[in-house]
């Protein structure tokens, strides 16, 4: 099964794995499934450290790239299409510029999102699988 994660799916299956949902800690952890991450996620990660709403311990936002990459994870670049696009996706109750065009990319390329954000559970009407 091919997947996208959500930063915050991310950054605790780096640091406190013991806050996946089961069912997505199942997916994450079972080798014949691809794992896709955002690279919107490693924009979000910088800039919320940097404007300081992140806290990192012992590690700078330029590592997780290469931390994804030790976890097997892809990168999923945004196209042109899907940032052009991108004012086509509903505005819902999610307002994070981020998580909307995580959710975006999601929908475009047709892959669930396993992440415990509630407020991406709106946008199953617009074919939306989510996974936690």
């Amino acid at each position: 099964m091919n997947s996208l994660i959500d930063t915050h799916t991310f950054l605790w299956s780096v640091s406190d794995p013991d806050r996946l949902g089961k069912k997505a800690r199942t997916v994450l952890e079972d080798p014949n499934n691809s794992i896709w991450i955002s690279v919107v996620s490693f924009w979000e990660i910088s800039l919320k450290h940097a404007v300081g709403k992140l806290d990192l311990v012992n590690v700078l936002p330029e590592a997780f790239p290469d931390i994804a990459k030790q976890m097997q994870f892809e990168v999923l670049n945004l196209s042109a299409l899907e940032a052009a696009t991108f004012y086509k996706l509903p505005k819902m109750s999610h307002k994070d510029p981020f998580d909307r065009l995580i959710i975006w990319q999601a929908i475009q390329q047709k892959l669930p999102i396993i992440s415990k954000d509630k407020q991406v559970i709106a946008y199953k009407e617009l074919g939306l699988k989510v996974i936690w």
